[in-house]
């Protein structure tokens, strides 16, 4: 059977191509592997640091803020309250900003939530791109050694492709693994932060309106 002029240039450049991504994949695939590791450590102390707020505590801290004095006396029941360090401080950014209209005050207060959420966003990044590119490598490394170690095996070379397989395997391992870690992490901090999002949102309100009314 003849084959179509000019493939096997075509077949030779691709196969340089995949060929030559072996070591990079394989690199990458590794630190993967331990920004997962280190990710799974900063979760587990995020989690035994993290202070649990409840429902109950919101609706009484806003009850607070309602019947709060004076700003003064607001800064003393944020400063007081039993909520995390990063809330108190957006808090009191707003409570400081008597000088400001309310159009401005709000527009402050935004602005605060709004940083407040590019921090979390950020601080998800490393494993969303992992959960998804993690696989990915994963599927190359899989795929990449295989063609060398067919080849082998067509020529009764048995000890190149159980090389092959093997690479193929542990690529296959360590990048399934680290994105299936990294969605696990980046699933339950996404729901601790929207939390933590909602009872700012709540707290920002109750202290715009404190602030308006004064």
């Amino acid at each position: 059977m003849s084959s179509i002029s000019g493939t096997e240039y075509l077949s030779g450049a691709l196969n340089v191509i995949s060929q030559s991504l072996t070591i990079p994949v394989m690199v990458l695939l590794l630190i993967i592997a331990v920004v997962s590791v280190i990710a799974l450590g900063g979760f587990i102390s995020e989690y035994t640091s993290m202070k649990k707020v409840g429902v109950g505590k919101i609706r009484d801290l806003i009850f607070k803020i309602n019947t709060a004095a004076s700003v003064d006396d607001l800064m003393n029941v944020i400063s007081g309250s039993d909520i995390p360090k990063s809330q108190k401080k957006v808090l009191t950014e707003i409570a400081k900003s008597e000088a400001l209209d309310s159009d401005s005050r709000e527009a402050l207060a935004r602005k605060l939530v709004e940083h407040e959420e590019e921090k979390i966003d950020k601080s998800l990044r490393n494993t969303d791109i992992i959960t998804r590119v993690g696989p990915t490598l994963g599927l190359m490394g899989t795929l990449i050694p295989l063609g060398p170690g067919l080849a082998a095996l067509g020529a009764g070379d048995v000890n190149t492709l159980a090389d092959a397989l093997t690479i193929a395997f542990d690529t296959t391992v360590v990048g399934i693994g680290s994105g299936a870690l990294c969605y696990f992490i980046s699933k339950i901090r996404r729901g601790w932060y929207d939390q933590y999002l909602s009872d700012l949102d709540a707290l920002s309100d109750a202290v715009l309106f404190f602030m308006n009314k004064q």
